[in-house]
């Protein structure tokens, strides 16, 4: 059976920085036929759920009051890509336009909602090593 890694809030993991509801009916649909893996890169990388928001910013990833997580963020990358590797995951499923899971935009580091090109930290390791990823609007 096919293994997929999942943003976690996606299967209704209540751990988005502003622990709302998030869980997606057709990933939840998936579990028929496949193994899903739930991760969440920024509890893994020991930040607390509630949370400010972050943002990448002149590639660092910073909350709306200009403090640092980049390395939270990245030590949630690491971990994530541990489990990829462990599990040999087949595809990622990731939360689109987070600072971290993102796949193709992300908000823009000014925290109006402004969306640019670019992939989240754990995504970006996610396709270093060569994983699929796509985001819940690929779906």
């Amino acid at each position: 059976m096919k293994k997929i890694l999942v943003s976690a809030c996606l299967l209704g993991v209540t751990c988005r920085y502003d622990q709302k509801e998030k869980t997606d009916p057709r990933i939840l649909r998936l579990m028929d036929d496949y193994i899903l893996i739930p991760v969440c890169p920024e509890v893994l990388g020991g930040l607390p759920t509630p949370r400010l928001p972050c943002e990448i910013k002149d590639g660092k990833v910073i909350n709306e009051l200009g403090k640092d997580f980049t390395r939270e963020f990245q030590k949630g990358a690491e971990e994530t890509l541990k489990l990829a590797r462990l599990y040999k995951v087949d595809l990622a499923i990731l939360k689109a336009k987070s600072p971290s899971c993102g796949r193709g935009k992300i908000y823009d580091g000014s925290f109006s909602k402004r969306l640019i090109k670019g992939d989240g930290i754990t995504c970006q390791a996610l396709l270093r090593e060569n994983f699929k990823v796509i985001s819940e609007e690929e779906l």
